[in-house]
């Protein structure tokens, strides 16, 4: 069968002496493997449909497991994502999590759509960080494991101050700690920027200016929800802790 699609390259391998099978998360039909036949040759016209991170249109034949192309169309390379460290290495994160954390016949056009406005985000100059994690919510909502950040998930009380508590699924206000001592405190810039998370759009996101104590308890919230309820070892983030020592 023939299928014409708008896709992502989320993953791309080797595959014998000149080609190359990419994982792509498309638009319309989940996310597919398909082998792109002379892609390592220097005058091959699909090799930059290989690179990781390319948006464009796919035309491939697959009867069953892997496909192979036979055209395509690039509609945004992103090349930038691909030539600075920083953004590479952020980028390589949002795309291991959305292949990680979605199966192969899942449905993926909200998933797409988030994805696709997240490396706009980064190509935009958008702080990488800020948005990575606005993306991992959005991941987390998709699987089903948004955090309540409205109301203590104990008693329902709605008055601060609160801390995080993955465990739970949620804040705790302060009469209700004690359920979980391992609870995250939250300072009042990183527990409004969590609830703006919880409902935002990854294609609403504007410019967003953090400061740097309020972007480390992001980050330690968000890991601690992303390790509780996806559990997922990811080399790319691993990559990430080492360059954020070295910057």
């Amino acid at each position: 069968m023939l299928y014409r699609v708008e896709g992502i390259v989320l993953r791309s391998m080797d595959y014998g002496e000149g080609n190359k099978i990419v994982t792509l998360l498309t638009k319309t039909n989940g996310k597919a493997g398909v082998l792109i036949r002379g892609a390592k040759k220097i005058k091959s016209k699909h090799s930059s449909l290989a690179q990781p991170f390319t948006y464009g249109e796919f035309v491939y034949f697959r009867s069953s497991g892997l496909g192979t192309l036979n055209h395509g169309e690039i509609l945004e390379s992103h090349h930038i994502l691909r030539e600075k460290l920083d953004l590479a290495a952020y980028s390589s994160y949002v795309s291991e999590l959305t292949d990680r954390s979605l199966q192969d016949d899942e449905a993926t056009g909200f998933h797409f759509e988030q994805l696709k406005a997240c490396l706009s985000a980064f190509q935009d100059g958008k702080d990488p960080q800020i948005v990575s994690h606005l993306y991992e919510m959005r991941i987390l909502d998709l699987s089903g494991y948004a955090p309540e950040l409205d109301q203590c998930v104990s008693c329902g009380n709605v008055i601060g101050p609160f801390k995080l508590s993955p465990y739970v699924g949620g804040i705790l206000c302060s009469r209700c700690t004690g359920k979980d001592p391992q609870a995250v405190q939250l300072g009042e810039g990183a527990y409004k920027l969590l609830r703006l998370f919880r409902r935002m759009d990854m294609r609403r996101l504007g410019s967003i200016q953090v400061k740097p104590e309020t972007k480390a308890e992001l980050k330690l919230a968000m890991r601690k929800l992303m390790d509780t309820h996806l559990g997922l070892q990811l080399k790319s983030r691993n990559f990430l802790d080492q360059l954020d020592k070295l910057m």
